[in-house]
């Protein structure tokens, strides 16, 4: 397979975020061909366990893309 060339460079940090959303909404169109490596479930293990012991906090993933975008542009 060819390897895509993009402009990255030239591109913004918005705009890159925007085309990582655009791949990621492609990828998981089919899930069942995405597959996790093995540490993923680990992270999440990890992550889970300092979430019921309240050393972290979560937003709403909306909320979350607002505050990313707000704070990158």
């Amino acid at each position: 397979m060819k390897r895509a060339e993009l402009p990255l460079s030239k591109l913004s940090v918005a705009q890159k975020l925007d085309l990582m959303e655009t791949l990621w909404a492609d990828l998981t169109q089919d899930e069942k061909k995405l597959k996790s490596p093995a540490w993923h479930e680990t992270v999440l293990k990890d992550r889970e366990e300092a979430f019921a012991a309240g050393k972290v906090t979560v937003s709403e993933w909306e909320q979350a893309k607002k505050r990313i975008k707000k704070k990158v542009s």
